[in-house]
């Protein structure tokens, strides 16, 4: 038998493999193998189930799971496969907007239910090579005492994931899961239902299989995954105009700071603080209209200012930050041509 082929890490696949009222069997599986409650959850409803008329109408949108438990609280669960810079932020802004969401005029905070966002990342996104699972909640740094049943945040970075097939037999439930999420679409649905029995894996293996025979189902998964190679030529086409951007303008700043300055010592420092500062801020910030946050770190050092960290700049949309790599660009001319 051929391989299924269809790549449970689509958010399409994982939407309809997790995300759908039939299968809550799979959902509630695969949250119980990350949280590691003492008491399992034992009933989930999906809040936001997979619409396929909405996927029509907008074909860009991200395809996230928000369900509920009996108790009330909370699980936000998506599918990152592209790995993005401000990933880490936007987990914690929709942790905290869907704590604070709960409330309604009149409504007492100890009315507030736990909210748990979990993020699975086909890539990596820390340095950890030997852990794949972190868990952040609020914890005191110096007790390590942690506010409990507050606002918690699971990544599973699948980037980091090395488990073989011969090593199912004794692996966690967890486990299980990440190498079927990983490696699914390698294998026929016969092998699939062999390695993983269970009904929870038997409802999840049924899916993918049925997205693979159906045609409308297959067209949809299809064009995730076309939207998902044009998401990636974009961001490799940004990085590099940015990188040539950046080792032009880096390399122009340097030559007119070496003039002005009337040395050859300051040339060549210039030419290689240019140089550098292009292929840096070219490769980390290409994805954001190429050089912008480059820019204005290089004209801040050439103004003799501190120039500004990520976060502060991260901070500000993208037309504060032209303007003001425009404003800064000005001072410069103004300073080393007179």
């Amino acid at each position: 038998m051929e391989p299924i082929g269809i790549r449970p890490t689509n958010d399409f696949a994982f939407s309809l493999t997790f995300g759908t009222p039939q299968n809550k069997v799979a959902l509630m599986s695969l949250l119980n193998a990350i949280l590691e409650f003492p008491v399992p959850i034992a009933d989930v409803q999906i809040e936001n189930p997979y619409n396929y008329r909405e996927f029509l109408e907008d074909k860009l949108s991200i395809l996230d799971i928000k369900a509920t438990d009996g108790r009330g609280w909370i699980y936000h669960i998506e599918m990152q496969v592209l790995v993005v810079a401000d990933l880490t932020q936007r987990l914690v802004y929709y942790a905290c907007d869907q704590y604070a969401d709960q409330l309604r005029s009149g409504d007492q905070y100890a009315e507030l239910k736990p909210v748990f966002t979990i993020c699975f990342i086909e890539g990596k996104i820390s340095e950890s090579k030997s852990k794949v699972h972190h868990t952040f909640s609020l914890t005191d740094l110096e007790s390590g005492r942690a506010l409990r049943n507050t606002i918690e945040i699971h990544t599973l970075e699948l980037g980091w994931y090395n488990l073989k097939e011969s090593e199912l037999a004794f692996a966690s439930e967890l486990e299980r899961w990440l190498f079927w999420l990983r490696n699914a679409h390698k294998y026929d649905s016969e092998t699939l239902r062999r390695l993983f029995p269970q009904p929870a894996f038997i409802q999840a293996t049924d899916t993918i299989d049925r997205i693979a025979r159906k045609t409308e189902d297959k067209d949809m998964y299809d064009l995730r995954e076309k939207r998902l190679r044009d998401q990636r030529w974009m961001i490799n086409s940004s990085i590099r105009q940015g990188l040539k951007q950046g080792l032009e303008q880096g390399l122009e700043q340097g030559l007119e700071q070496g003039r002005e300055e009337g040395r050859e010592e300051g040339r060549e420092e210039g030419r290689e603080e240019g140089r550098e500062e292009g292929r840096q801020e070219g490769r980390k910030e290409g994805v954001d209209l190429g050089m912008v946050l480059g820019h204005i770190k290089s004209f801040q050092k050439l103004l003799g200012l501190i120039p500004s960290n990520d976060q502060e700049l991260m901070a500000q949309d993208i037309a504060e930050l032209q303007a003001l790599a425009s404003e800064l660009e000005k001072q410069v001319l103004k300073k080393f041509r007179g």
